[in-house]
């Protein structure tokens, strides 16, 4: 029995990484769609933390104000991110829609003005980064070393904006659409290209000029940049479930209101969320760029462990979409239950591991002694919450899957704005806890985020969200 369970999964595992477009997420058992559709997903998300996670590695050996360049520079363009994933979330949720109506044609439609909007906030960052790098980094806290070494870096990072972006973009049409295997595609493509340009850059090898931590940001912009045209090449080209024509780029604008309508909650949401950890970091900068240094490998650890509950979360917001599309509320629920099960079982997991393994985690990417001791303090406070987070992200994604991207603004609105960063300044400032107040404020956060999205949940009223 045990084998055949055995044979049952990996056949199962096969046909999640196949790229079947025939599937039909709305018909079956649940927990079967749910590995189809999530599989994918989740290494997609596994695959877009290992950026993180090559770019401080490779950048760590440079020394401490590399890192800290790195720190409130990433701080800033997560800003970015929000965007970036506000748009995607207005697009997943209305190409779900549709696809759960059987309407592919509108699916495409709604595709190609998602594109456009991409367009123009790439063109807007991109100009605000180019012409105020600097300023960026002053900003943010940053000592004049900081800012004279890291000045490139971030206005590279900014000036190829794009690539973030349409790296997000295209992969929520992707995803909205149930072909989650191209979305893993094209990032599996991307992160490839950046883990052999990384090395080459920072360090100067063979022909390669020795950028520093500058040649990070010219890796990582090459790379996501060759995955956003793979992405394109499918999406307008071949294969899949949606294909874009140039008479889907043409404007229309009740479909760009109504992907601004939804996305407006989405790059909300995620806008409150980064903006207070921007608030953090600037807590942080005051004491000292080690602490910075060891609070940024802190959270690219995190990133690298939670990004596949994030997957996995990622899947309820497309199941939510299609199932609601075809008229099964009932259904959508109950698949939202179960993923937030499996993602809190895997995020126990994961906390477990890091709680296990902290230090040798943090050695791994430094030796410098006052940097791990704050690496590791902000990884055993975070993984104390990992539960609760894996749970919230779940329902959070739900909501943001029914279109209802503006309940998980208020309630991080709350979480963040009301409880964790005026928290975060008094354990920090005002009681002396110093860097170790701002974890804890993060992982008080985290604990009622998820406590408060599945109390709003229950309620139901996502249902009844018009797309």
């Amino acid at each position: 029995m045990t084998a055949q369970k055995i044979r049952n999964g990996w056949q199962l595992f096969k046909q999640a990484l196949s790229g079947d477009t025939e599937i039909n997420y709305t018909e079956g058992t649940i927990a079967r769609v749910t590995l189809l559709l999530a599989i994918p997903m989740i290494l997609e998300m596994a695959m877009e933390s290992v950026f993180a996670i090559v770019d401080i590695f490779f950048v760590a050996s440079l020394g401490t104000a590399a890192v800290a360049t790195v720190g409130p520079t990433e701080a800033v363009i997560t800003l970015l991110y929000a965007v970036a994933i506000g748009l995607g979330m207005g697009t997943t949720a209305m190409i779900a829609r549709r696809i759960g109506e059987k309407n592919p044609q509108a699916a495409s439609r709604a595709a190609g003005q998602a594109i456009c909007m991409g367009i123009l906030v790439s063109v807007l960052v991109g100009l605000i980064g180019l012409l105020f790098a600097r300023n960026i980094l002053l900003l943010m806290g940053a000592d004049e070393s900081v800012v004279d070494s890291g000045e490139n870096y971030t206005r590279i990072m900014f000036g190829g904006c794009f690539s973030i972006v349409f790296l997000f973009l295209v992969n929520a049409i992707f995803r909205g659409a149930g072909d989650a295997i191209l979305a893993m595609r094209t990032l599996r493509l991307a992160n490839a290209i950046n883990m052999v340009l990384d090395p080459c850059f920072i360090y100067g090898l063979g022909p390669f000029p020795e950028l520093g931590v500058t040649g990070a940001a010219v890796a990582t912009n090459i790379g996501r940049s060759a995955g956003v045209l793979y992405g394109l090449y499918y999406l307008c080209g071949r294969g899949g479930r949606i294909r874009v024509h140039l008479a889907d780029l043409r404007l229309q604008l009740d479909i760009v209101y109504s992907l601004f309508r939804i996305s407006i909650g989405g790059v909300s949401q995620f806008l409150v969320a980064t903006a207070s950890w921007v608030f953090l970091m600037q807590i942080v900068s005051g004491f000292g760029s080690e602490a910075v240094a060891g609070y940024t490998i802190a959270v690219r650890v995190v990133m690298f462990t939670i990004l596949p509950a994030w997957g996995l979360s990622n899947a309820s917001a497309t199941l939510v979409g299609q199932n609601l599309g075809a008229g099964l509320p009932a259904r959508a629920e109950t698949t939202v239950w179960h993923i937030a099960k499996y993602n809190a079982i895997y995020m126990a997991i994961a906390a477990a591991a890091m709680l296990l393994f902290t230090r040798p985690i943090v050695l791994f990417f430094t030796q410098q002694p006052e940097v791990v001791e704050y690496a590791v303090q902000c990884l055993r406070i975070f993984a104390y919450g990992y539960v609760f987070w894996g749970f919230g992200m779940a329902i959070i994604q739900a909501f943001n899957g029914a279109g209802d991207t503006m309940t998980p603004t208020y309630i991080n609105i709350f979480c963040f704005w009301v409880v964790q960063v005026p928290l975060a300044y008094t354990l920090a400032l005002l009681l002396g806890l110093g860097p170790v107040g701002v974890f804890w404020a993060v992982f008080v956060s985290d604990v009622l985020t998820g406590i408060v999205g599945v109390a709003v949940f229950r309620r139901g009223k996502w249902k009844q969200r018009l797309v």
